[in-house]
């Protein structure tokens, strides 16, 4: 028995070592597995970002046969090494590859399978159906198939760096950096300009795009092609719907593995009620602009086919289609010779006018408004369904619209009247002098509309008089709506300071609006941002001053709060600046679209509250 209880025993000794053997060189298997994918997906995402930059290459520049075959050879290579990342995957990991992948990821990764086979059966395929097999082996359609794989690639490495906690002022900062380099590269092809354009401008012109100022150093049409002009327009929609809210849309939408963290992030950029209502918030921001867009672009062509009788057609539907997504996207940029005031413009109906000022003011209402007039309307349909099917509504919601929607609606509307008014009384006998009533109220409506943001121009400013300049530049200073595609310190910011003076002055120790307190931290952040933008304005001025003495100093007041509160309009002295001087701008408007303070606290952190409570004193302020 004592020889058999030993045997049991070294039987069971060794069993042991040999599963813990056996669990150890899975552990081991499993990391190899993990690092082998880890190290796949480091080098496909590379992959993604050189074939992005062979695709810029491809279109960009006029290549010789033997260059081409280069650029051809490089993309196979980099199609092999997404299939080989696609197949691992699939070979080594497939649960988790099923669950994570979505429909569209599916897509791509069998398109990419697809183009890899198809040279293997090309015999056989050309054989049964020749113009099949000619469509497959087409260069086009295999260029689309690996472009539309590494925008998803990028997605999802959007999305991981975004799970990664990273700050998100810094993270919205260097987004805008990033496409800002990226547009200013763009801008430099040799496709993109007729005669060539220096990087300086190229770095100036993509930077308004991208902040959509409108500001530039160059004539728009002139400068360049229709390539160049759709990469500008690309920039200025990515500008305008916010880098991090166009980036994430993609990566949320092709990604099937989001971070609660990543998510939240989100939710708050884009004002969304809760993390399930994010998906629907993003298809109903993005459906709003293309439909808006689209909308616009259509009753531009309408208001001026008529009128710009040396274009085209298609020239016609393109410069309504960019005119309306500039106009969305409160960036200012034209692609007519003279911009908004060509005289085949100026000698129209004026219809043009009253669409273009429309689509800028629902450019500049601001997303949290729509999303919230959204859900009061969905609101009301489901109110009068109760009624017509004579149920009673428990527990909806007694207040449809909140306070921010209150305050940005109300301060809109009373800015648009006050502004038109003040410019028909102070300029009919003066820029508007000599045209039609109806004319000069179209022209009041226009250029007390664009000076808030989006700096379109039909009347240069030097025309205007004192008392007109100076509200031209109290406009450009206030702005639009918050989390808008306006700039300036934005109508909310200017609501809650107003909000904050009256209580002061009637001794209030709160400060109310509509039923509603308005919290401390947004009164707050209202009046740092008030006494930032003055403070920066201030700054720029002074440099741009010292930096260009030999400009009126009046132009370069104009030029500073144009660039800063990202509006685009100018005295005429754009092009003149030297390459410090736009270097300056850059910065400028840089800060004005990302939001000094925002970057502030994003560079500094946030910073708690001491553990003790210092005594109160008083400030003698009088």
């Amino acid at each position: 028995m004592k020889i058999i209880g030993n045997i049991h025993r070294h039987l069971r000794r060794t069993y042991n070592r040999m599963r813990l053997s056996w669990h150890t060189q899975m552990r081991q298997r499993q990391s190899a597995i993990r690092s082998l994918l880890r190290i796949l997906d480091i080098a496909t995402f590379f992959g993604a970002l050189g074939f992005m930059v062979c695709f810029v290459l491809y279109i960009g520049y006029e290549h010789s046969p033997s260059q081409l075959q280069t650029l051809y050879s490089t993309m196979h290579s980099l199609r092999w090494l997404f299939a080989l990342n696609i197949t691992f995957r699939l070979a080594i990991n497939f649960r988790q590859t099923i669950a994570e992948t979505r429909i569209v990821k599916w897509i791509v990764d069998t398109g990419i399978l697809v183009s890899v086979a198809i040279p293997l059966l090309h015999t056989n395929i050309a054989a049964s159906w020749p113009a099949l097999a000619n469509v497959l082996s087409g260069q086009w359609l295999n260029i689309g198939i690996l472009l539309a794989y590494s925008i998803v690639d990028i997605s999802y490495a959007v999305m991981r760096i975004m799970n990664r906690r990273t700050n998100p002022p810094l993270m919205m900062s260097g987004s805008f950096l990033v496409f800002i380099i990226i547009g200013s590269v763009l801008l430099t092809l040799p496709k993109a300009t007729y005669n060539g354009l220096q990087y300086t401008d190229a770095l100036f012109v993509s930077t308004s795009a991208v902040c959509i100022t409108g500001l530039t150093t160059v004539d728009i049409p002139a400068t360049f092609t229709p390539f160049g002009q759709g990469v500008l327009a690309l920039l200025i929609q990515i500008g305008g719907l916010g880098v991090l809210t166009f980036t994430s849309f993609f990566a949320i939408f092709f990604s099937g593995n989001t971070s609660i963290y990543s998510q939240l992030l989100v939710k708050d950029m884009i004002s969304s009620k809760s993390v399930n209502a994010l998906m629907p918030t993003l298809l109903y921001i993005f459906m709003f602009t293309i439909v808006v867009e689209l909308t616009g672009a259509l009753a531009v062509w309408w208001t001026t086919h008529d009128y710009l009788t040396h274009m085209s057609p298609g020239q016609q539907i393109s410069f309504s289609l960019f005119h309306s997504l500039s106009a969305f996207c409160n960036a200012g940029f034209c692609t007519l010779p003279g911009g908004m005031s060509n005289p085949a413009l100026l000698n129209s109906n004026q219809s043009v006018y009253l669409v273009t000022s429309i689509i800028v003011l629902a450019g500049g209402i601001g997303f949290p408004v729509l999303v919230n007039i959204r859900d009061a309307f969905s609101e009301y349909i489901h109110r009068m369904f109760n009624r017509v099917r004579h149920r009673k509504t428990y527990g909806r919601q007694i207040h449809l619209y909140n306070l921010n929607t209150k305050l940005s609606l109300y301060a809109t509307i009373i800015l648009f009247l006050l502004s038109t008014i003040a410019f028909f009384i102070f300029e009919r006998q003066n820029s508007i002098n000599g045209m039609s009533t109806y004319t000069q109220v179209c022209q009041s409506v226009f250029n007390a509309t664009c000076p808030r943001s989006s700096g379109f121009q039909s009347i240069s400013p030097v025309l205007f008089s004192p008392a007109t300049f100076l509200i031209v530049l109290l406009l450009m200073w206030i702005g639009g709506a918050s989390q808008s595609t306006a700039g300036g310190i934005k109508v909310n910011t200017l609501s809650a300071s107003l909000l904050t003076l009256r209580a002061t002055i009637l001794g209030k120790n709160k400060v109310t609006a509509y039923n509603r307190t308005i919290s401390t931290g947004s009164i707050r952040r209202a009046n740092a941002i008030v006494t930032l933008s003055l403070l920066a304005l201030f700054v720029y001025t002074t440099a741009l001053l010292l930096l260009e003495p030999g400009l009126p100093p009046k132009a370069v007041i104009f030029e500073t709060v144009s660039a800063l509160f990202t509006v685009g309009s100018s005295l005429g002295i754009t092009d003149q600046l030297s390459d410090i001087s736009k270097i300056t701008l850059c910065s400028a408007m840089f800060l004005g679209r990302v939001d000094i303070i925002s970057l502030l606290i994003g560079i500094t952190g946030n910073q708690t509250n001491p553990p003790i409570d210092f005594p109160t004193d008083n400030v003698i302020i009088n």
